[in-house]
């Protein structure tokens, strides 16, 4: 049963909560490129080092929208739980070489060009 419904929200992440994220405004691109920020396992931007005021803020207001798309979405079947992780798992995925993301054992990384480490539940 877990394993349909994180096949369920895997399909409904892919195609609808990803594409939201896709406009992305140059402060958080820069941020993303400078490595102050990368993506977690749980589907929520996080800052790696040295939070300023203005990042910190930019990061809540992200993951603010995530855990809205995420609630949304949650009403067809899965929580909203479930819809982070399988999220962050496209969305750590989906990194470009250069950028960073966290590990399912908290590690910060740097994506190289092979894949990324990602929690095996990750389909």
């Amino acid at each position: 049963m877990l394993l349909s419904t994180f096949g369920l929200a895997a399909a409904l992440a892919t195609g609808l909560i990803v594409p939201a994220f896709a406009q992305r405004d140059p402060a958080y691109q820069a941020a993303r490129q400078n490595g102050l920020v990368g993506e977690q396992p749980d589907g929520y931007l996080g800052i790696v080092a040295n939070a300023t005021p203005e990042l910190q803020a930019m990061v809540n207001n992200i993951n603010i929208q995530r855990k809205r798309q995420y609630t949304q979405q949650a009403a067809s079947g899965s929580t909203v739980e479930q819809m982070a992780f399988v999220t962050g798992c496209n969305l750590i995925l989906r990194t470009a070489p250069g950028e960073k993301y966290r590990t399912p054992d908290g590690r910060w990384l740097t994506r190289g060009g092979d894949a990324p480490v990602r929690d095996p539940r990750c389909l």
